[in-house]
C-alpha cells in the first residue's frame, strides 16, 4: 500500500516545502510592509514638527532668504513623504500577493492530504472487500465440503 501512496508523499513534501516558501516570503513582505509604513510615518511626523518649529522661527524672525530656503526643503520634504506612501502602498499590494499566494499553497497542501485521505481509505475498503470476499469463499466451500461429505455419507 505505501508504494500506491509514495508519489503522493512525494508530490505532498513539495507542495509543504512551497507553502513554506511562500510563508517566509509572506513573513518578509509583512516585515518590508511594517518598515516602509513606519518610514512613512517617522517622514510625515518629521515633517510636522519641522513646520511647526519654523511656525514659531517665522513669528520672530520672517526673512525672505529663511522663507525661500524652507518652503524649498519643505518642496522636498513633502516629495520624500509621497515617494514613501508610494513605496508602503507597494509594499501593502506585495503583501497582499504573498498572503493570496500562501492562500493558495495551503490549499495545495490541503487538496494533496484529501487525497491521500481518499486513498488510504479506498485502499483500506478494498481490502476489507478482499477479506470478505475470502471469508465468504472459504464459507462457501466449508459449507460444500459439508453437504458433500453428507451425501457421502448418506449413501
Amino acid at each position: 500500500m505505501m508504494s500506491i501512496l509514495q508519489p503522493l508523499m512525494t508530490l505532498l513534501g513539495q507542495v509543504e516545502r512551497e507553502r513554506d516558501e511562500l510563508a517566509l516570503t509572506c513573513q518578509r513582505a509583512a516585515q518590508a510592509q511594517q518598515m516602509a509604513a513606519t518610514q512613512a510615518e517617522q517622514l510625515l511626523t518629521y515633517r510636522r514638527e519641522y513646520e511647526k518649529r519654523w511656525a514659531h522661527q517665522f513669528r520672530t524672525d520672517g526673512r525672505m532668504e529663511l522663507v525661500n530656503c524652507y518652503r524649498g526643503f519643505m518642496e522636498r520634504l513633502t516629495q520624500a513623504v509621497e515617494q514613501q506612501r508610494a513605496v508602503a502602498a507597494q509594499a501593502d499590494a506585495e503583501l497582499d500577493n504573498a498572503r493570496l499566494a500562501l492562500r493558495d499553497g495551503e490549499m495545495r497542501v490541503a487538496s494533496v492530504r484529501k487525497l491521500i485521505e481518499r486513498r488510504v481509505a479506498e485502499a483500506h475498503t478494498a481490502a476489507q472487500r478482499r477479506e470478505q470476499k475470502a471469508s465468504d469463499e472459504f464459507a462457501s466451500r466449508a459449507a460444500w465440503r459439508q453437504s458433500a461429505a453428507g451425501l457421502a455419507g448418506a449413501a
